[in-house]
């Protein structure tokens, strides 16, 4: 459970965008965090994700998430033995369902099988002291216009483009075979074509070989330029290579490595939905110490 003391008035963390929204008290809330870096074996790679293990009022998740600054901050509740539910929020809002975030909170809770329940879906997380793997939903997708996303991520030529929809989730995927590592895409042009395509994240995927992808994923919208390990969109674009490429069920996705935080991330593909997994790694740990407490404005009596 959270920490609660007593400061002294006027000592204020809030989410200035929703000061309107709350009031707030002398009191103050202390909240311990891990930090995890996910699709890695070492620490300081992979996609990093902070979890606030102690219970948020509600209120202060936007604002935490901002503080981090990372591209996932979660906010679990153990609802039952191997269940909770979770929020997973970035700096730029609130998500239905997200893979790395998801792999790494099961880790943090502990090694076993847990089901996870957030705004998007239910799923399975199995974990042990290596890292996680879950099953997702099977994903829906859908040929779309390529020329849009194909010239904010400027590249000469695509194999076509499609949505990844699972999970309360949608990617917009692009399929060449130019090399990616080097691309310097337009993320305001990014941002208003996922916009047009009721996308979270902009994907561009490369095939390797039979058994390897390259990936990269933008999502400028929700505050994160390029995302490091994009595991709710690993499942939709390993399912994609195969079906479209011909690539193997068993793949191994290389993605971050432009972004400095190299990830690799393990994809079975399976008629009942794939299985996406990978390495954890524990990175830091500590406490968030916020002086005043934020809640919500009572309503104007009638």
């Amino acid at each position: 459970m959270p920490a609660a003391r007593t400061a002294a008035r006027g000592s204020v963390c809030a989410d200035a965008s929703a000061v309107a929204d709350v009031v707030v008290d002398a009191t103050v809330i202390e909240l311990a965090y891990r930090i995890v870096d996910v699709f890695s074996d070492r620490p300081l790679a992979g996609n990093a994700l902070c979890v606030v293990v102690d219970a948020c009022p509600e209120p202060l998740m936007a604002g935490i998430a901002r503080e981090v600054n990372l591209s996932e901050t979660t906010f679990p509740t153990v609802t039952a033995d191997g269940a909770y539910r979770t929020r997973i929020w970035t700096p730029g809002g609130e998500l239905p369902f997200a893979g790395h975030p998801t792999l790494g909170t099961a880790w943090v809770l502990g090694a076993g099988r847990w089901e996870q329940t957030s705004v998007g879906a239910t799923v399975t997380v199995d974990v042990d002291a290596d890292g996680a793997r879950m099953q997702q939903p099977v994903p829906v997708l859908t040929a779309y216009e390529p020329d849009e996303a194909r010239t904010a991520l400027r590249l000469r030529s695509s194999i076509g483009t499609w949505t990844g929809d699972a999970a309360g989730m949608r990617h917009l995927i692009t399929v060449t075979d130019e090399p990616i590592d080097e691309l310097t895409v337009d993320l305001d042009a990014v941002r208003s074509v996922a916009a047009g395509a009721a996308a979270t994240t902009t994907a561009v995927v490369r095939r390797v070989d039979d058994a390897h992808l390259h990936v990269r994923v933008f999502a400028p919208g929700m505050g994160v330029a390029e995302d490091p390990g994009t595991g709710s969109a690993a499942g939709p674009i390993a399912t994609l290579a195969h079906d479209v490429l011909g690539t193997a069920t068993s793949v191994t996705i290389r993605q971050g490595d432009e972004a400095g935080r190299p990830c690799r991330i393990e994809v079975d593909v399976d008629p009942s939905g794939p299985y996406v997994g990978g390495r954890v790694a524990a990175c830091a740990a500590g406490r968030f110490t916020l002086a005043g407490v934020i809640a919500p404005r009572p309503a104007a009596s009638a």
